[in-house]
C-alpha cells in the first residue's frame, strides 16, 4: 500500500492526489478525479508525461537503454527465443512450457491460411498500391469473414481472434508483396517455422523450389522479435483507443496498421536507408554530419535518437550484429554498411552526438538487412506491422480484460472563438 500523495495548489485551493507505484520505473500521480475536484484538466500534448493505462507487458527505461518483455531483456529473447515463444509470452505473461508451446504453435500454424475470397479482395487494389494501404484494408475486412471471433466479451473468441491475427498477418503481408510484383500467391506450409513460412510465401515461385536460408530465417526471427512490442507507442495507443470503444479486434489492429504507416513511426527504417544511400560513401560522411549540425541546413540524420531512449537503443546492438551476418552470408559488399559503420563511430565519439544523446536506433540497421534480403523499401513498414501485431494483440487483450477500462476520451485546451450569434449571409 502506497500512502504517498501529491498536492496541487491552484487558485488558492489545495487538492491532494494519490501517487501510484509501478513494479519498476517512475511513480504516477492519479489525476482521474482532477476535473471533478478542481474544474481543471492537465495539458500534455503528445501524452509524453501521461500514463494512459496500467500494463504488465513491456517496460522501457530510456535513460538506461533497457527494454523488457514481461521482465525478460530484449537481447536475451532476440538471441535465444523462437518468435512464437515471444508471442506466447506477450499474450499470456510467461514463457511457455514444452506442451504449452506445442499447442500454441499448432494453433498458430493451422490458422495461417486466409479465406480464399480474400484473394479477390487483393485484386481490387491497383497493382502499384502501397502494401500498407493493402494491409490496412485487408486486415480490417477480416471481420467480414470471421464472425465467430468478434464478440469481445467472450474470452474464447478473443483468444481465437488473437491466434488468427498473429497467424494470418504473415500470409497477408506476403500476399501484398506478391500482388505488387505480379506473382501468384503462395499458400502457407505447416512444416516450416513462423519466419520460414513467411519467407517461403514471399520469395518462392511455382516454377522452382525455394529453400529457406537459415541465416536469413534467423535474421527475420530477430527482426520480428525486436519489433514485437514497444510499450504505449502511437500505434499501440491507437489500438487501445479503438478497442476501448468496443470495436472488433480486426478493426482495432487495422487502426494500428494505419497509424504505423506514418513516416514518424513505422517508416523510419525506410528513411534511414534512403539517407545512407544519399550519403553514398564513407568519405562523404563528415560532410553530411556537418550539415546535420547546421541548424540552417534542412538535412537531418535519420535512424539516430529516439523519443524514449536517451541511451543506446538495446535493439540496435542486435541489429548491427544481424546486418553483419546477413551481408556476409549473401556475400554482399554494400557501401551503405560502410557508411552506417562510420556514422555509428562518429555518433558514439563525437561530443555533439553524445551531448544530444543521438545514438543509433533499431531503424538504423534494419533497413540495410531487409534490403539485402530482397525486400523493396515499401515493404519495410508492412514487415514492421507483421511483427508488431503480436504486441498489439497482447495489449488489446490486456485492455479488454481490465475492469477499470473506459472508452478513451482525451480532453483539450480550447483556444477558439467564444460564443457568438449567427449572422445571416446577406448581412455579413
Amino acid at each position: 500500500m502506497n500512502d504517498k500523495t501529491a498536492t496541487l495548489n491552484a487558485n488558492g485551493q489545495e487538492t491532494e492526489f494519490s501517487v501510484l507505484p509501478g513494479s519498476v520505473g517512475p511513480e504516477v500521480v492519479d489525476i482521474r478525479k482532477m476535473y471533478g475536484q478542481t474544474g481543471m484538466f492537465t495539458y500534455d500534448p503528445g501524452f509524453t508525461s501521461t500514463a494512459s493505462c496500467q500494463s504488465a507487458i513491456t517496460y522501457i527505461d530510456g535513460g538506461e537503454g533497457i527494454l523488457l518483455h514481461r521482465g525478460y531483456p530484449i537481447d536475451q529473447l532476440a538471441e535465444k527465443a523462437r518468435f512464437l515463444e515471444v508471442a506466447y509470452l506477450l499474450l499470456h505473461g510467461d514463457l511457455p512450457k514444452q506442451d504449452e508451446f506445442e499447442e500454441f504453435r499448432h494453433n498458430i500454424t493451422y490458422h495461417t491460411m486466409v479465406h480464399e475470397q480474400l484473394a479477390q479482395f487483393f485484386r481490387g487494389f491497383r497493382r502499384d498500391a502501397h502494401p500498407m494501404a493493402v494491409m490496412t484494408g485487408v486486415v480490417g475486412a477480416l471481420s467480414a469473414f470471421y464472425h465467430d471471433s468478434t464478440d469481445i466479451t467472450d474470452p474464447q473468441q478473443r483468444l481465437i481472434a488473437s491466434h488468427r491475427l498473429i497467424a494470418k498477418m504473415p500470409t497477408i503481408a506476403a500476399m501484398a508483396y506478391k500482388y505488387s510484383v505480379g506473382q501468384p500467391f503462395v499458400y502457407p506450409r505447416n512444416d516450416l517455422s513462423y519466419t520460414g513460412n513467411f519467407l517461403n510465401m514471399t520469395f518462392s515461385v511455382p516454377a522452382e523450389e525455394y529453400e529457406v536460408n537459415p541465416i536469413i530465417e534467423n535474421a527475420m526471427r530477430r527482426i520480428f522479435i525486436l519489433h514485437a512490442d514497444h510499450e504505449q507507442n502511437a500505434s499501440t495507443s491507437t489500438v487501445r483507443l479503438a478497442g476501448s470503444s468496443g470495436a472488433n479486434p480486426f478493426a482495432c489492429i487495422a487502426s494500428g496498421i494505419a497509424c504505423l504507416w506514418g513516416p514518424a513511426h513505422g517508416g523510419a527504417n525506410e528513411a534511414a536507408l534512403n539517407m545512407l544511400r544519399e550519403i553514398g560513401e564513407s568519405k562523404n560522411v563528415k560532410q553530411y554530419v556537418d550539415r546535420a549540425k547546421d541548424k540552417n541546413d534542412p538535412f537531418r540524420l535519420m535512424g539516430f535518437g529516439h523519443r524514449v531512449y536517451k541511451n543506446y537503443d538495446p535493439r540496435a546492438k542486435v541489429m548491427q550484429q544481424t546486418a553483419e551476418e546477413v551481408l556476409k552470408e549473401l556475400n554482399i559488399s554494400d557501401p551503405v554498411l560502410d557508411v552506417a559503420r562510420e556514422l555509428e563511430h562518429i555518433a558514439l565519439n563525437d561530443d555533439y552526438f553524445i551531448e544530444k544523446k543521438l545514438y543509433p536506433n533499431v531503424d538504423f540497421y534494419s533497413g540495410i538487412i531487409l534490403s539485402a534480403i530482397g525486400f523493396p523499401t515499401e515493404m519495410f513498414t508492412a514487415l514492421f506491422a507483421l511483427a508488431r501485431t503480436t504486441g498489439w494483440v497482447a495489449q488489446w487483450n490486456e485492455m479488454i480484460s481490465d475492469p477499470e477500462q473506459k472508452i478513451g476520451r482525451p480532453r483539450q485546451l480550447y483556444v477558439g472563438a467564444t460564443q457568438r450569434d449567427y449572422v445571416p449571409l446577406e448581412d455579413r
